[in-house]
């Protein structure tokens, strides 16, 4: 018979064996929606702020990108499983011609970034009515 070493931490740990946060690289999700006006980009980027993030554009390439830290564990703590990772992050999209960068708008909550990006003129759809009559 052989004798097994039992942790009771161990029990808590079973479950699906994922990668470390060493091995993982962070790609925070994102939405992009169309609505008639404007488009939505939507990134969820828990434990960031505003000043962890920054968005450009050049040559009509958005750019969002950030980062966030480990959590510091306590002087005497170890990490027993780390599944979050952490790092630099960088996602771009071309955008359509005729962008107006400066009317582009973004706002953070409840770690949800959303950037508004108006639509140019041409690309609205637009109905052209038929009227009654002779034409010109």
């Amino acid at each position: 018979m052989t004798l097994v070493h039992w942790s009771p931490l161990s029990t808590l740990l079973t479950g699906p064996s994922y990668p470390t946060a060493s091995v993982r690289r962070w790609v925070p999700p994102m939405d992009l929606v169309e609505a008639p006006e404007h488009y939505l980009v939507r990134l969820d980027l828990p434990g960031l702020g505003r000043d962890d993030v920054t968005i450009e554009i050049e040559d009509r390439v958005l750019t969002i990108s950030g980062e966030r830290t480990a959590t510091a564990s306590g002087e005497n703590a170890r990490a027993v499983r780390v599944e979050r990772a952490g790092g630099g992050f960088r996602r771009s999209l071309t955008l359509p011609d005729g962008i107006d960068a400066d009317a582009v708008t973004a706002h953070m909550e409840h770690g949800v970034l959303t950037v508004s990006v108006p639509k140019p003129v041409a690309a609205k759809p637009r109905r052209v009515e038929i009227s009654a009559g002779a034409a010109a």
